[in-house]
């Protein structure tokens, strides 16, 4: 149905111009061919350019390449030019009005880490997300992460009221931050509820990957930030990492043995940008190593036969001791839960949690991940000889490797890890790695004892809490 009908200027040919009570734009070209823009997909802003005589309106878009195979938005402005002032105000206000019925953001802080992956951030910043925001008349607020966790004290101190949404700039390492942070603070409950955005400018950059595959969209900067112009919104799940008193707030993965390897020792590659979790792939499965150890679980509904009936209660304390300050302190598990607990022991070559489908832009490693089920996928391989562990390798561009006869897949709500040396060196211990970060190293491992770890080389415990953080979708 249409709202307004005008005989109006589209770059520089007349045509009779539609805007439908949907925000629907649409007129005819030069030669006659039917064109549209539809404001809540398409449409970034509209610039008042009137003045001087001439009465224009800049429509600012992002639109899908007419010859692009994938799904990748190209920057267009559509000039629309008007006979007279009065006619112009009038489209003005109604384009602008259903922009804001939409209920995009309007302020943004955006934390930039300028040591991510390639050390592209600030260049991608300049080049790309700030013209769209100016494009989008969303104003910000930039802050640089300067040392490690300056994000999680940037998202801690930071006023919620001043901002609409945050927007990472960086790999997943910075979202990670920021949600701890927020999880940290005494106003947790609705610091939590803070809608969070990325943009891929790290080593891995799953979260970004497993939004924009979600809906078959390519994993690209304009994409991502015009995901969060849009201001759609979906719940996160959040997973509390817990030993004693220490937490760690995960959102992407927990690893240990094979892939926390990978993970943490190709550190010493990083100059080669995500290639170097290729190489060292490689290096790690013809160098194999087995992991002692029990991991212990409650499977989600549809997964109860896996592994074997445990009596398992938490050890996980979630008081605080005298005069820390109270954050989230995440879920607790009932005592009621020890009948369901499973248990499998090891060896392991690799164990590893996903949240998310993705964990890199060319790693699909949780095919039946879903967003805000409250579940964990637990991946787990036992046994395979390095033949098995490369073919392995070769189907986690598209999943297939969960498949093989030497993989266990499930989901999980809760999760154990009770940690072992090496089989072949049994004087070292291993890796646990959360969203890319070292939760604890065993004696021999990577770093052992130049690093600051925040737990030690024993039990772990992961809780999942449904839908717990909000997160920018398409």
């Amino acid at each position: 149905m249409a709202e307004m009908m005008d005989r109006i200027g589209v770059n520089g040919v007349p045509s009779e111009v539609t805007l439908t009570v949907e925000g629907r734009i649409s007129w005819k070209d030069s030669a006659g061919i039917e064109k549209c823009l539809v404001i809540e997909k398409e449409v970034l802003g509209f610039k008042d350019e009137g003045g001087g005589g001439m009465w224009r309106i800049r429509v600012c878009a992002l639109v899908i390449g007419e010859k692009e195979r994938e799904k990748k938005r190209i920057r267009k402005d559509f000039v629309l030019k008007f006979e007279g002032e009065d006619v112009m105000r009038v489209w003005l206000r109604k384009l602008r009005d259903h922009l804001d019925s939409l209920g995009r953001p309007k302020r943004l802080i955006v934390f930039l880490n300028p040591f991510g992956g390639k050390k592209k951030g600030q260049k991608i910043f300049n080049d790309k997300v700030k013209p769209l925001l100016d494009a989008a008349s969303i104003s910000y607020t930039l802050k640089e992460t300067r040392h490690k966790l300056h994000g999680q004290e940037l998202a801690h101190s930071m006023n919620l009221f001043d901002y609409d949404g945050v927007l990472c700039i960086s790999g997943d390492g910075l979202l990670v931050e920021v949600i701890n942070g927020l999880l940290q603070r005494k106003d947790w409950v609705s610091a939590i509820k803070m809608p969070l955005g990325i943009v891929p400018a790290g080593t891995g950059n799953g979260m970004i990957k497993s939004l924009l595959d979600s809906v078959g969209e390519s994993c690209t900067v304009y994409n991502a930030v015009f995901m969060v112009i849009r201001g759609h919104k979906r719940k996160l799940d959040v997973a509390t990492i817990s030993q004693g008193h220490t937490l760690f707030f995960s959102v992407l993965m927990l690893c240990w043995g094979l892939i926390a390897d990978i993970d943490i020792e190709s550190e010493k590659l990083r100059w080669m940008g995500s290639m170097r979790l290729n190489i060292y792939s490689l290096i790690r499965a013809i160098k194999l190593r087995k992991y002692n150890g029990v991991i212990s679980f409650i499977p989600a509904r549809g997964y109860e036969s896996y592994g074997e009936p445990t009596q398992l209660g938490s050890t996980s304390n979630s008081i605080p001791k005298s005069g820390e300050e109270i954050g989230y302190r995440g879920p607790t598990i009932s005592s009621q839960n020890n009948c369901e607990w499973r248990s499998i022991k090891g060896p392991f070559i690799s164990i590893w949690l996903h949240n998310v489908r993705w964990a890199s832009t060319d790693t699909l490693a949780a095919p039946d991940a879903k967003f805000s089920d409250g579940c964990y996928d637990l991946i787990v391989i036992k046994d395979g000889s390095r033949y098995d562990l490369l073919t392995a390798m070769g189907g986690m561009s598209d999943g297939s490797y969960v498949k093989l006869q030497h993989v266990l897949y499930l989901k999980v709500t809760a999760f154990r890890l009770e940690p072992g040396n090496q089989v072949e060196e049994p004087e070292n211990g291993g890796i646990i790695d959360s969203d890319g970060e070292v939760l604890t190293r065993g004696k021999g491992t990577y770093l052992y004892g130049k690093q600051d770890d925040i737990m030690d080389y024993s039990s772990i415990e992961m809780q999942v809490d449904e839908g717990l953080a909000t997160i920018f979708s398409p």
